[in-house]
């Protein structure tokens, strides 16, 4: 096979705290430690293929980090629910790097549709390797995917799973759809966003009870807190994009500018401005005709409008709807754990 080294140290996912932020997650992560390390593990044999460039190319975009986000949810909400019993059982961690290897997957076709040169900091894999072996080698993981699915042996999972799959897709495909249009609803702005982000946060969460067995008022539950926490991240992620620095955001500050995305923040400086400012929207949206001094501009009439605080605070909504959604599970150090999580997710643009 390929001989493909563990991208972690010590076959750890890598979680880097950032000012006291991070801490819910390290918490989670601590809580979880023993099921991560196998998930990695999974992660790393999985990736393996006896066509080098695939482990090279999977091993690029694994390793430059992330904080494996939807792969914690998934053991998490397995553990929540009383998975794996005494019996054991290791169905949480296989299906944990199967979600792990859709959302890579959709990464590396992301880069490509975005033209993407940076992700979380360094060289995206089309910047390094091409489109044609990103596209390819995502093919590959979502393949992957399909075979952990398949391994577990439960219909239920395969087709909460498979659904999120063809749901992150129509996702993407009605951001392209919606792209460079300022008449976009809010509505239709968050069912783009409910797809491509947030139904794999659903998904990952919701499988984490099917495997334990639980009901389905506990199965609902916990997709519902998987599709606020989603929807609350992307928001936040939005409002990053016109409110972080390079380092912070780990991809070029202003992409969703200069490629014309239709996001919250857009939405509500657009909506709140006058005349010359809607004029400017359009030029730069719509019509994509940019300056170099057109993204500062942007920024400036989003401080104006308050576009920023606006997002930041919808999406502190949707993070309150995800932890109710986990008040018909007991109080334990995992639920507590998965609340702070959602204040973590947005405290990230703090």
């Amino acid at each position: 096979m390929g001989g493909l080294a563990s991208p972690y140290p010590s076959g750890v996912a890598p979680v880097s705290p950032r000012a006291g932020h991070e801490d819910a997650l390290s918490a989670l992560v601590d809580l979880v430690q023993d099921d991560l390390e196998a998930c990695n593990r999974t992660i790393v044999a999985r990736m393996d293929s006896p066509v080098a460039l695939i482990p090279q190319l999977a091993a690029h975009i694994v390793a430059a980090g992330g904080k494996r986000l939807r792969p914690l949810l998934t053991l998490a909400a397995a553990r929540l629910c009383g998975y794996p019993g005494p019996a054991g059982g290791a169905r949480h961690v296989d299906l944990a790097a199967c979600v792990e290897f859709i959302h890579t997957a959709t990464l590396l076709h992301d880069d490509v549709v975005d033209e993407s040169q940076l992700r979380r900091g360094l060289a995206s894999a089309n910047a390094v390797f091409g489109n044609k072996a990103s596209v390819l080698v995502g093919d590959f993981l979502f393949a992957r995917a399909f075979q952990l699915m398949v391994a577990d042996g439960s219909l239920r999972v395969l087709e909460i799973l498979s659904r999120a799959a063809a749901t992150i897709a129509e996702g993407e495909v009605l951001q392209l759809i919606t792209q460079n249009d300022l008449t976009t609803t809010e509505r239709r702005y968050l069912d783009v966003v409910e797809g491509k982000t947030a139904a794999l946060f659903a998904a990952a969460c919701q499988v984490g009870a099917v495997v334990a067995d639980r009901p389905r008022p506990e199965e609902n539950a916990l997709a519902t807190y998987g599709m606020k926490l989603g929807t609350a991240f992307q928001l936040v992620d939005d409002a990053l994009d016109y409110a972080a620095d390079q380092v912070t955001l780990g991809k070029t500050v202003g992409d969703d500018f200069r490629e014309g995305k239709i996001t919250f923040p857009v939405l509500v400086a657009y909506a709140a401005g006058d005349a010359p400012e809607r004029a400017f929207w359009q030029r730069t949206i719509e019509q994509m005709e940019q300056t170099e001094a057109d993204l500062a501009e942007a920024m400036a009439l989003m401080t104006r409008r308050d576009a920023i605080p606006a997002t930041i605070g919808r999406a502190m909504r949707f993070a309150q709807e995800a932890k109710a959604a986990l008040d018909v599970f007991p109080d334990t150090p995992i639920r507590r754990a998965l609340v702070a999580v959602a204040d973590y997710t947005v405290q990230r643009a703090r």
